[in-house]
């Protein structure tokens, strides 16, 4: 039990650190028993260090632990194996457990010593687990100075040991515990049962695995631990449906209500949020409270205009489609470009059919637009007439030239033997 110790002299010392707080402290909820309110266990498995972080744990985070514990914990379990560390940490720690509304029960997983066995003595009930000790002893400390400087430490030693004799005696009555800690006092279960300083020997059932209440960072590159990380705490807020805690929060809400000291703080909403809303709603106090901010939410919806039912859909008659209006002008369009294509394309094939006629020597030139007039009104009948033409009977190759198209077809028509009417016998 030390009052003060400068950094060197912390009790990590060359004991390897721990890589995450969770190997020293952390804490689960889970339903009681009985079904009715919820059970809360902190392990506190690490030295009292107002430093806190890797260094040990402190007042702060254990206060910031009580805090975001729900409402509906009524017994706190807190386990113990601890060598001690700083005094005034420790009655601090003793009387945040002590303002709780929730039964505290101390169980001594290993060893409660020095300012330990201080914050054991003032829970509602101390159980030592099997095989397990309590130390105490006069509290000490490091200092240097005058001579005055000295006689002033230890009258302050002094008023700190008359302290934890009040709470050992509040716990155990009246023993002469001034001679107890001067000759520091290591105590077996059953000798610390006996000297008042615990109720009973037990085992008590643990709450279930282990739900970090919040992991260092990484090692930094100066190989430090950060001391300040922020918590992640474990909140049950439904006892009834889970054994385990199952939600968590990035920042622990640290109380600052005023009166019932018990009261716990409500998770609010973020900064961004509320000055959202602030400005939707048309809220100009800045420092509107979560409770005005939900009360003009709730106006301005109840202030919207009820929406009017939308029109019974009409009844599509069976073969009928109903298309969008783009959709269907799309499809038009389609439709006048692929009547455009066709046209073309019935244009090219009897185009090509007359060709085949002429180049075979089934009509003369001057017949093309006749036979090509009659292709458009009966392709097939007359696709087969031509057919039925002897070939050859036009001579296909250049014979001469005429000044005149009219003298080169009669000499055309001179040379394969036609007469005048040779039109009409085509």
């Amino acid at each position: 039990m030390n009052h003060h110790s400068p950094r060197a002299t912390r009790y990590w010392g060359s004991v390897p650190q721990p890589k995450s707080k969770s190997e020293i402290f952390n804490a689960v909820t889970s339903p009681a028993p009985s079904g009715d309110g919820t059970i809360a266990t902190i392990r506190m498995y690490g030295p009292i260090d107002s430093w806190g972080g890797w260094w040990g744990i402190s007042t702060k985070e254990v206060s910031s632990v009580l805090d975001a514990l729900p409402d509906t914990v009524t017994q706190i379990n807190l386990r113990i194996n601890s060598p001690g560390g700083e005094v005034f940490e420790g009655i601090a720690i003793l009387n945040l457990l002590r303002a709780h509304k929730a039964k505290v029960t101390a169980i001594v997983d290993g060893l409660a010593a020095s300012a330990a066995s201080i914050i054991a003595a003032g829970c509602d009930e101390v159980v030592m687990s099997p095989g397990t000790q309590q130390m105490i002893h006069s509290p000490w400390t490091i200092t240097w100075g005058a001579a005055v400087d000295l006689r002033k430490t230890a009258d302050m030693l002094d008023g700190v040991e008359r302290s934890a004799i009040e709470i050992y005696t509040a716990k155990a009555g009246q023993k002469d515990w001034a001679k107890l800690l001067a000759d520091e006092t290591w105590l077996t279960a059953p000798e610390a049962v006996a000297l008042g300083l615990a109720d009973r020997i037990a085992t008590v059932k643990d709450a279930g695995e282990t739900v970090t209440v919040g992991d260092l960072p990484d090692e930094g590159d100066d190989g430090e631990l950060i001391e300040d990380a922020a918590f992640v705490v474990p909140i049950s807020r439904f006892p009834d449906r889970i054994a385990a805690a199952v939600a968590s929060v990035s920042k622990l809400p640290v109380s600052s209500e005023p009166g019932e000291p018990n009261q716990k703080e409500k998770l609010n909403m973020s900064d961004t949020i509320k000055a959202g809303l602030r400005e939707r709603l048309g809220v100009k106090d800045a420092d509107a409270t979560d409770e005005t901010l939900l009360a003009a939410l709730d106006e301005a919806l109840a202030e919207q205009p009820d929406t009017p039912a939308a029109p019974a859909a009409a009844t599509v008659p069976d073969g009928a489609v109903v298309l969008d209006a783009a959709a269907f002008e799309e499809l038009r369009t389609n439709a006048a470009l692929g009547a455009k294509a066709r046209a073309e394309q019935e244009s090219d094939r009897r185009d090509a059919i007359v060709a085949k006629a002429l180049g075979e020597g089934r009509i003369s030139p001057n017949a093309r637009d006749k036979w090509r007039a009659a292709l458009d009104k009966d392709e097939d009948g007359t696709k087969e007439l031509l057919a039925s033409f002897p070939a050859n009977t036009v001579p296909v190759a250049e014979i001469g030239h005429s000044d005149t198209v009219n003298s080169a077809d009669e000499a055309l028509y001179a040379a394969a033997g036609w007469g005048a009417d040779e039109n009409k016998e085509a």
